[in-house]
């Protein structure tokens, strides 16, 4: 996290596993930050909540998706917001998913690779 410019290959960013079979890498600015997130087949991202703002979009495969009490297949180009504070979930169907997730404001924890 630091000032200036950066080019980065999404494949060689550092990662961190978040759940069995789910990968994430992150890459911060100062204000704004984007993680990739591998997700192999059928993994899950538990139903959680943080304050953080959160916008996606699914880049490669399937997930079914939950925000607040609504659950939604998502295929590649497909896009969802999910305000700070809202319960949300994820899951892989039909194979591996690559979704790109941006945060504001950064998620701090997730820089500690």
């Amino acid at each position: 996290m630091g000032k200036g410019h950066v080019f980065a290959s999404l494949d060689a960013l550092p990662g961190k596993h978040i759940a069995q079979g789910v990968m994430m890498r992150p890459l911060a600015g100062e204000h704004v930050m984007l993680t990739c997130v591998d997700l192999a087949p059928e993994s899950t991202v538990r139903l959680h909540e943080h304050p953080h703002e959160q916008l996606g979009v699914v880049l490669s495969g399937e997930i079914e998706m939950q925000i607040g009490d609504e659950r939604r297949a998502l295929g590649a180009g497909d896009a969802y917001v999910i305000p700070g504070g809202t319960r949300h979930a994820a899951w892989a169907v039909r194979g591996p998913a690559r979704v790109l997730d941006v945060f504001y404001p950064l998620r701090k924890e997730y820089l500690d690779l």
